[in-house]
């Protein structure tokens, strides 16, 4: 409402940020049901780190209602010289149900658990007056960002350049809300009453995708015959293992030499096989061996490598430049190795034979729809330097007739799902196109899906696919294990008729189980638009855009496109109209297509500004915008939080109008609680919050805005530590309450009258930070104080008692006093602060004579990573230590001394405590819960 103050929202003051990394990285190995599962798509954010930022970016800080609170404390009859304590507790606890929730709702085991969907959806509510703004994610790719807007209730709407992206965003956010709840009009779907969100839609694509794979095997099953086995037994084949040749190039050779990564086929203990070649008559002949004794060294294995390739008979070393000129003279060929049959509950190899090379010589099938050629980035596209220039040239000709077959068959589909529609009651109603919700937009939608199985599929049967060998499985690996399109030399044809990966019937219930968690709560848009000229109008920004030349999204998509086009053109003709996607104003630092790496940086830095001054048009102040930012640490210098992109960045959005309220490290990578200290301390990417800066905001000077850090951080910080946010991050989240002062001004001026920049202002912050934290060691007692600094000074390392008895004379205490509370030992002329590895562990603050904050510290960061203890026996230590130390201190020691281990370079100690701020309400639940089963075993004994 005009004139009410603006309310700080979570996502700039407090989030549980520790909990929402833990959730992004388990997402890694979570399969079944993910989007991701959909259709491939590089990079994409995960779920949980995309709802968290959304919730936290519309739901206010409780910090925002003190003055409430305050009336609240009066009316309770709280005495005037307790208000501020009551406030502030009556904040935290707040925060605390509001951090809990987040928690909950990031875990993805909780995705079906509608009751917590439902409190999520009314705290929004309650927060944005019932009417929450829509969101706009304008690069929106894979979709997570506009997918769990939809899951909180929101009204959802992506858009991005890339029709594939656009495609796969309108599958999980348009087409499930038109179809919402309604039951499959399959006549052989399964029977029940109630069909919830998409899952009428999963249960149609599984029984149509079904009907695809039966009538494509009963045309072109022939081309897939099963494998004899050694007992005379046949068995149904998963793979074909290839080989890719040359000719020998020494003329006394001439054989037809296999290019071989690794004649490995599988290395599963016990069932061990690899390929054995043989030369015979001037030709190469291939077996299967099992003796693992027998099998080629790490020396022998393959035949080809980075330095070039060997050939199997005279051992002459061939050139890589030679492999590629034969290629692009068309004079590379295939050669059978070995059949992958199906097994009892195992692999089966046997070696190849005439029937089954014979069988994948087939003529060319059409194909001019894949006839057009690869990128040029040879940086991430490898084939066209072996003369594999078109997309057909990616696929063998039994796959080409495969993958045509499925698409034909997606129409064919359309038609009998369009009959079953009208037959269950649907209206025919206008084409998905048209904005249809009848029968025929129904059918459209089916057969979007239905075309993902069948691009899907793509990623696992091209000429590209490898078979992996390692103990733990053996499948076909995918083309996009990476973000590029690498040369592959022995190759895996999958059989897409077979029960395993890489199959039809694997992409289906992939897909369909994707569909089966679509809710379709709220209304979805997905469109095909410019970031830098789209309307923003009334819809809050959640973003995610491309980070410089990270990836290629424009080349490596088209891999997908061209399917996708043939498949699904006349249902989306919007998406689908051009040969290929369109590429040039994609927003992607690339120097083949910019004129080399200055002109794809300068081209991708004044895009990236001209979204966000053309998202600054129509920013509101009411709620803050969210933008990730994809951080790599090899951009990192010696301060640790600057990078030439990461400055671009934030000059780009303070001279475009932004002030930047937030800075949250975001780690999709799982490292668990003892994070290693260095490589992995940063994380993958940062969300910022931004706002609008007022217009005409003013000019201060340096001398001010370092003024404005000492008054201000300090309670920033604590709000921070208020979540568990591990000290490694601290660095990080800082930026964002320091970036707020500087950007909250049109200039900050030096001395001279020049700008202080923004690698300046991030070295002013980082100085601030440290001076905060040392400050903290103000309130500690005497004997904590000497234990810090000691540690700062020397570590765990002895030295002479003297200089121990002069720092403990400068903070009031003594040796004496120091080794009696078990922190030091001190003997033979020289103290030791205790180390971890020095600590009892039968500790007992409550029955200690003399209990420093060190000392608990200490002891409950060493329990919780003792072997043999954990969460329980440090919660144990802090429950014991109540009315001894403060609890809030115990973790504001952690933070400190974090800082000061990570300084000395000292990586046990820091991760020992990175560890113990990170599982600190998981420590302090365990010391609730010890202390109430005490007082209730007490109160048993004094009624007794």
């Amino acid at each position: 409402m005009a004139g009410q103050p603006v309310k700080r929202k979570l996502i700039e003051v407090s989030i549980p940020l520790e909990a929402i990394n833990e959730q992004s990285a388990r997402e890694k190995s979570i399969r079944h049901g993910h989007p991701s599962t959909l259709h491939l798509w590089w990079a994409r954010r995960p779920l949980a780190a995309a709802r968290s930022v959304l919730f936290a970016q519309l739901v206010d800080d409780p910090s925002s209602f003190e003055d409430l609170y305050r009336e609240e404390a009066r009316a309770q009859g709280v005495p005037a010289d307790e208000i501020d304590e009551w406030v502030e507790d009556r904040i935290a606890a707040e925060r605390a149900r509001l951090h809990q929730l987040m928690t909950e709702l990031s875990d993805w085991d909780n995705l079906g658990n509608e009751a917590l969907w439902e409190r999520a959806r009314q705290e929004i509510l309650k927060s944005t007056d019932g009417n929450p703004p829509p969101i706009v994610d304008p690069f929106a790719g894979g979709g997570s960002i506009p997918l769990e807007a939809q899951r909180l209730g929101l009204e959802a709407h992506a858009s991005d350049l890339n029709p594939v992206a656009v495609l796969i965003n309108r599958a999980m956010i348009e087409i499930p809300p038109k179809f919402a709840n309604r039951r499959p009009v399959h006549p052989s779907a399964e029977s029940r009453t109630t069909w919830a969100g998409a899952q009428g839609l999963a249960e149609d694509v599984r029984r149509y995708g079904e009907w695809m794979r039966d009538e494509a095997h009963r045309r072109i099953g022939d081309l897939y015959p099963d494998a004899r086995l050694e007992d005379g037994s046949t068995a149904p084949v998963i793979a074909w293992i290839w080989a890719r040749t040359v000719p020998c190039p020494n003329p006394a050779c001439g054989i037809e030499m296999p290019l071989v990564r690794s004649w490995w086929l599988g290395k599963k203990k016990g069932k061990e096989a690899y390929v054995v070649p043989r030369v015979e008559n001037g030709r190469v002949e291939f077996s299967v061996g099992h003796n693992p004794a027998a099998g080629p060294s790490a020396s022998e294995d393959g035949t080809v490598g980075r330095l070039g390739a060997q050939c199997v008979a005279c051992c002459t070393h061939v050139d890589l430049k030679y492999v590629r000129s034969e290629g692009q003279a068309g004079r590379i060929g295939e050669r059978l190795m070995a059949v992958v049959a199906q097994g009892q509950r195992t692999r089966t190899y046997v070696g190849s034979d005439s029937e089954h090379e014979n069988a994948a010589r087939l003529k060319n099938p059409a194909k001019d729809f894949a006839a057009n050629k690869l990128g040029n980035d040879l940086r991430r596209i490898a084939p066209p330097l072996y003369g594999l220039n078109t997309f057909s040239d990616l696929f063998t000709k039994r796959q080409l007739i495969a993958l045509t077959t499925f698409s034909d068959l997606v129409s064919e589909a359309r038609e009998r799902v369009l009959e079953d529609a009208i037959a269950s009651g649907m209206a025919r109603g206008n084409s998905l196109a048209e904005g249809g919700i009848g029968a025929l937009a129904y059918a459209d939608s089916l057969s979007t899906y239905l075309g993902f199985c069948v691009s899907r599929l793509t990623d696992y049967l091209s000429s590209l696919t490898t078979w992996a060998s390692n103990p733990q499985m053996e499948i076909l690996r995918n083309l996009f294990a990476r973000q590029a399109i690498p040369m592959a030399w022995d190759f895996a044809e999958g059989n897409p008729f077979a029960k395993s990966s890489g199959s039809l019937t694997k992409m289906i219930s992939a897909i369909a189980k994707s569909i089966d968690l679509f809710s379709g709560s709220s209304a979805g848009k997905a469109d095909q638009a410019d970031a830098a000229s789209r309307s923003y109008g009334d819809m809050l920004i959640s973003t995610d855009p491309p980070y410089y030349d990270n990836i290629g999204y424009s080349d490596l998509s088209d891999f997908f496109y061209v399917w996708l086009r043939r498949t699904l053109r006349k249902i989306h003709p919007d998406l689908f109209g051009a040969m290929l996607v369109p590429k040039d104003e994609e927003l992607v630092a690339n120097p083949y297509r910019h004129g080399g790496k200055t002109g794809a940086q300068e081209f991708f830095e004044r895009g990236f500004n001209d979204v966000f001054a053309r998202a600054r048009e129509s920013a509101g102040a009411e709620y803050p915008i969210t933008v990730f930012y994809a951080f790599k640490q090899s951009e990192t210098n010696k301060e640790g939080t600057a990078s030439t992109g990461w400055e671009t960045l934030l000059e780009g959005m303070v001279k475009n109008g932004w002030q930047i309220t937030g800075t949250w490290p975001m780690r999709s990578e799982r490292t668990g609680r003892m994070l290693s200290v260095g490589t992995n301390a940063l994380a993958s990417s940062i969300v910022l919050a931004l706002r609008p800066r007022p217009n005409g905001a003013g000019i201060t000077d340096q001398r001010t805005f370092r003024d404005e850090l000492l008054e201000e951080l300090p309670d920033r910080l604590y709000e921070m530590q208020q979540g568990t946010i591990a000290p490694v991050d601290l660095p990080q989240a800082a930026i964002g309450p320091g970036m707020a002062i500087y950007s909250r001004y049109d200039r900050v001026l030096q001395a001279d009258g020049s700008s202080l920049t923004v690698r300046q202002a991030l070295q002013m912050i980082n100085g601030v930070l440290d001076e905060v934290l040392d400050e903290q060691e103000n309130d500690f007692h005497p004997e904590t104080r000497w234990c810090v600094k000691w540690y700062a000074q020397n570590g765990f390392a002895p030295a002479p008692y003297g200089t121990a008895e002069t720092l403990a004379s400068a903070v009031n205490t003594s040796v004496a006093r120091l080794a009696r509370s078990g922190a030091v030992k001190a003997g033979g002329g020289e103290v030791k602060l205790l180390s971890p590895n020095d600590l009892p562990s039968d500790y007992r603050p409550d029955l200690d004579n003399v209990v420093t904050l060190w000392e608990v510290t200490l002891q409950t960061a060493t329990a919780l990573t003792r072997e043999g203890e954990g969460i329980e026996t440090a919660g144990t230590v802090i429950a014991r230590s109540d009315g001894r130390v403060d609890r809030q201190a115990v973790k504001d020691l952690a933070f400190l001394v974090f800082s000061l281990a990570e300084k000395r370079k000292d990586s046990a100690t820091a991760q020992l405590f990175n560890a113990l701020a990170t599982s600190w309400p998981e420590i302090t639940a365990v010391a609730d819960r010890f202390t109430r089963t005490s007082l209730n075993h007490q109160t048993t004994l004094d009624l007794g």
